[in-house]
């Protein structure tokens, strides 16, 4: 999970600084997403067993924030590639995971 929440934090810095010009912090609107993302892994049931949110059974983002994701990932992703080749190969690694089984007992 914690390769997850910075793979994701590195994807907004990118994005903010693509879109919003900023360097070093991110603008308002960015650090907010940035935080819910990070509370939505936080309470991912499947933790360390987890593929990509985008293959999850389970949708854990509201509407809203889940096209903002979709918008930071299409602009990112090669990026992350150019800035974090590691964390890009193992975010396409997690992708290729089969999601798991909800539990019905939880």
């Amino acid at each position: 999970m914690k390769r997850e929440r910075n793979t994701i934090t590195y994807m907004v810095d990118i994005y903010c600084k693509g879109h919003h010009g900023t360097h070093g912090e991110l603008c308002s609107e960015c650090q907010e997403f940035k935080e819910y993302t990070h509370l939505r892994l936080a309470k991912c049931p499947f933790q360390e067993k987890k593929t990509t949110c985008g293959k999850c059974v389970i949708h854990c983002y509201r509407p809203d924030m889940k096209e903002k994701v979709r918008q930071v990932m299409r602009y990112s992703g090669p990026r992350l590639l150019i800035y974090h080749p590691t964390l890009a190969l193992h975010h396409a690694w997690d992708a290729r995971r089969k999601p798991p089984k909800l539990d019905k007992g939880a």
